[in-house]
């Protein structure tokens, strides 16, 4: 597929509205300077350019392009922190607290997957993940109600959280930022995909 069959096949989305605004409105929710949003939006089209002829299936180009819109963003996050000073980051870690809306989205999706997941686990993990992470119970009280110690019920957490985790690795690969925070992941299996 050539460049300019691109922004026309796709240049019409949602009422009218054209790709390179879709892809502009995207960046600006998600960085606050318009200028630098500009930017971005012509290093996504540069890249665009670049590698639209690795694009193996047309009928996923949109998902690959966003994607590209994503890592580019991430990379803008990086070298933003490369040139802030460690004392700026700290003062800015403890003024927003909040994590970027670019990950909202995947935890979003990700969250359908929990219970069926939990559902799988045995009996005893499952209750206390339950009891602890979903509906927000203290384990030392959790451990007084099972009749067990603190520890006891600390390590069923703790296994069950590791359990938990297993079973999302068993479906998707995930992909990281520098901070660890899960930007972006792919469904290994059909028969995960029915899961979530």
């Amino acid at each position: 597929m050539e460049f300019k069959q691109l922004w026309q096949e796709y240049g019409g989305l949602a009422e009218g509205e054209a790709l390179r605004d879709r892809l502009r409105q995207f960046l600006q929710s998600r960085v606050n300077n318009r200028e630098d949003a500009d930017d971005l939006l012509q290093e996504i089209l540069i890249k665009t350019y670049q590698h639209l002829n690795t694009v193996e299936k047309p009928e996923k180009l949109l998902s690959w392009l966003f994607r590209i819109a994503r890592n580019t963003l991430i990379d803008y996050y990086r070298q933003s922190r490369a040139e802030t000073s460690r004392q700026d980051m700290v003062k800015g870690a403890v003024l927003t607290d909040e994590e970027p809306e670019q990950y909202e989205q995947v935890r979003r999706e990700l969250s359908d997957c929990i219970r069926p997941f939990l559902d799988r686990l045995p009996d005893k993990y499952r209750e206390a993940l339950l009891a602890v992470d979903l509906q927000g119970k203290s384990q030392k009280i959790l451990a007084q109600e099972l009749g067990l110690s603190h520890s006891a019920v600390k390590s069923r957490v703790q296994r069950g959280r590791s359990m938990l985790k297993e079973k999302f690795h068993e479906c998707c690969h995930y992909e990281l930022d520098v901070r660890g925070n899960l930007v972006d992941y792919e469904i290994k299996s059909n028969s995960c995909r029915s899961s979530c």
